[in-house]
């Protein structure tokens, strides 16, 4: 009895053997696997999936990819994505920026319509720029008393060219038709012809005067 006791033990011990070394294979095979995710993830798609993406941005549009720059005379004017201010009344004025034209603090007002805050700051802009043009506050239009969402958006409309024309002609010297067929000329159609609504690029327009008269 004692002999077959002594030998289930024995049995009991040998067996327990791969039960106790388990563990330590199991937690082996998850640190290699660990360790194989991190290098893929790190290398596939930390590096040679954005490295593919800019390739990519190169090929199929390199301008877009590298911001739309504009350069004039070996110098970084500005880009077509980005509204910057004018100085001067020989330019045309973009919409208002809430993050003063700020690349690193791109952000709209974030006021509900219903804010007096906001009622009283674009009637406030909408006498400013209907003195400035010499129009009726009633013919201001809408985007160049709004800021945009991102506070940067380098288009006005149609609209908002036309009323600056008179003052930018004067100004110049040009004649406004001259400068009426300037604004014709850099006026962008729908996109796709179907989406958005027609816009002019404030810097490329503004670009086009110097070029035909200097400011």
């Amino acid at each position: 009895m004692g002999t077959a006791m002594n030998s289930m033990r024995h049995k009991t011990g040998a067996a327990a053997l791969p039960d106790a070394a388990t563990p330590a294979l199991h937690n082996q095979g998850a640190l290699r696997g660990a360790i194989g995710l991190a290098i893929v993830t790190l290398a596939g798609f930390g590096f040679l999936y954005s490295m593919a993406g800019v390739g990519v941005g190169q090929a199929v549009a390199p301008t877009g990819a590298n911001g739309s720059l504009i350069e004039r005379n070996g110098q970084i004017v500005g880009s077509t994505l980005v509204a910057q201010p004018f100085v001067g009344d020989g330019y045309f004025q973009p919409r208002p920026s809430a993050a003063s034209y700020n690349l690193m603090a791109l952000s709209g007002s974030n006021q509900a319509r219903t804010n007096p805050e906001m009622r009283q700051r674009i009637e406030a802009a909408r006498a400013a720029v209907a003195q400035r043009e010499g129009v009726a506050r009633e013919a201001v239009p809408g985007d160049l008393v709004t800021q945009s969402g991102g506070g940067i958006d380098p288009h006005i409309s149609p609209e908002a060219a036309a009323i600056q024309v008179a003052r930018v002609a004067r100004v110049r010297g040009l004649s406004p038709d001259a400068v009426r067929q300037l604004v014709a000329r850099h006026t962008e159609g729908k996109q796709f012809g179907v989406l958005g609504a027609p816009r002019v690029n404030v810097l490329e327009l503004n670009l086009a005067l110097d070029a035909a008269q200097p400011g």
